[in-house]
């Protein structure tokens, strides 16, 4: 049996199922990128609501022809999906999840997601698009104006490639109907990601179409947003555990942890589902809540999954069975990362790193290495590279952050772990780091001639010294464990 509608009233003697029908809420809430992620979070988030507020459905969005298999999936299924949320102790709770009621593929359909887009139902555009689909220089924040796709659009703006293209002409249409715009909400892991949005779709709007830049400046917003909870890929295994326990197929369920967080800055244009009845939290800053997200959970994530790569650790809760890498972690946190955040309202910090050991440690979640480790060229610039960089100029600790630098110079070089097997990198730029790591030997700095990730840190003497240290130390002797545990010791004293 297939999970889809009409096999609903079957399945849900096994398994909890929407009570509000899945097929007649209305869409106003349309999602670029449906992932893992945005369905163990922002959907789960809106599938809570809609009992009560059925007017607040997603429509989901792939751009991309990468996109394929999720719009087959999502379309043959009706748009539900299995969440199974695992906890610690081992048990798992599982429901069928229905606030995406449609799904668009773009490539296919492109005049039909900008009508979606401009439709006055439509009243929140969001986005889970990952660090690179934002289209900036990483190190000057620049709007790449040289990517094909983006020069194809400024030429023939009726022929969109990428979410600017998209929103431009929706948005486009929405002035010319004399509608009002839809709030732009961003649920990536970007620093001030909403700011990052309105910066790059001002740049790209300027260039295509100046009354309309105007237009959007004037009259649409761009909420920073927050968002937290820990969603590995889906695997066969996973697919197996519904189908045995269930008696149904989901091709593609969902796994995450009990654990979840949404704060979201309270600027919408055109209204807002009340998501604060289910957890969210509005403020009017997220910026102190989302410096301690990226720096603490994603930086440690890294922190973790880098050298656990090289170790042979193949999940993140298996880094955390080894005491040395729990320290490590600990004292990252506690002499790196706390001393340069900015007070967070509601928030104990002690706690909340707590918590964190505990989320990274759960072992029913098995959230691979090579998940965390994937794309570290757009991660490290900024999850991690700007605590070293701030912790320079406050004369503050640099070793725990430059060790899992010198380490990630090592895992691109040598490309397998302590046992000879091969390590599955995936980056975009996964030969560019190889070629650039393998050159040490002759130039000990190639690694940091890769300005776009590492700026100007190849000027700062302190920083240099400290890395080409810890690069030698590596090469001599890559035990993981052995080299994270002399640079804890002095502190752990």
């Amino acid at each position: 049996m297939n999970l889809n509608q009409n096999n609903l009233h079957i399945i849900k003697k096994q398994i909890d199922i929407p009570l509000y029908t899945p097929s007649h809420p209305t869409t106003a809430i349309v999602h670029i990128g449906v992932g893992g992620f945005h369905r163990s979070h922002q959907a789960y988030y809106i599938h809570r609501l809609l009992d009560r507020y059925p007017d607040w459905a997603i429509c989901g969005i792939g751009l991309r022809e990468a996109d394929r298999s999720m719009s087959e999936v999502m379309n043959q299924q009706d748009c539900l999906y299995t969440l199974v949320t695992q906890y610690p102790d081992g048990n798992a709770i599982s429901e069928v999840i229905g606030s995406i009621t449609e799904y668009l593929l773009a490539v296919d359909k492109p005049d039909r997601v900008i009508d979606k887009m401009a439709h006055f139902d439509t009243k929140i555009v969001s986005l889970t698009i990952t660090e690179g689909g934002y289209n900036f220089n990483p190190i000057t924040e620049q709007f790449d104006f040289d990517n094909p796709d983006i020069q194809h659009e400024l030429n023939y703006p009726d022929q969109p490639r990428t979410i600017y293209g998209y929103i431009t002409a929706a948005l486009r249409n929405r002035r010319n109907q004399g509608l009002p715009p839809f709030t732009i909400l961003s649920c990536d892991n970007i620093q001030h990601n909403g700011d990052m949005t309105r910066k790059m779709l001002m740049a790209f709007a300027k260039k295509q179409d100046s009354q309309l830049a105007a237009w959007i400046e004037t009259n649409v917003s761009f909420p920073n947003s927050m968002v937290d909870r820990i969603t590995p890929v889906t695997t066969p295994q996973l697919i197996s555990l519904v189908k045995d326990n269930y008696d149904y197929t989901d091709r593609w369920p969902v796994v995450c942890e009990p654990y979840i967080q949404w704060i979201i800055e309270d600027n919408f244009v055109n209204g807002r589902p009340p998501l604060e009845e289910y957890g969210v939290q509005f403020v009017p800053d997220v910026t102190p809540y989302e410096k301690m997200k990226i720096r603490l959970l994603n930086a440690g994530h890294s922190v973790l999954g880098i050298p656990g790569a090289i170790q042979g650790y193949h999940t993140i809760d298996t880094c955390m069975d080894d005491p040395v890498f729990v320290s490590f972690l600990r004292l990252f946190m506690d002499i790196e990362v706390s001393p340069i955040l900015d007070r967070v309202p509601g928030i104990n910090l002690e706690v909340y790193k707590d918590t964190l050991e505990a989320r990274f440690a759960n072992s029913t979640i098995k959230d691979t290495v090579s998940r965390i480790c994937s794309e570290s060229s757009a991660k490290l610039p900024k999850f991690l590279i700007p605590t070293i960089l701030e912790n320079l100029e406050n004369r503050g600790s640099i070793k725990y952050a430059t060790f899992i630098l010198a380490a990630w110079s090592y895992y691109s070089a040598v490309q397998t772990d302590l046992h000879n097997n091969p390590i599955d990198i995936i980056d975009s730029r996964k030969g560019e780091l190889h070629q650039s790591a393998i050159m040490l030997h002759s130039d000990p700095l190639s690694f940091l001639r890769i300005t776009d990730i590492f700026g100007s840190l190849i000027d700062n003497q302190r920083f240099v010294s400290t890395y080409t240290k810890q690069i030698e130390d590596i090469y001599s002797n890559p035990n993981m464990q052995y080299q994270m545990e002399s640079i804890s010791q002095a502190d752990n004293g």
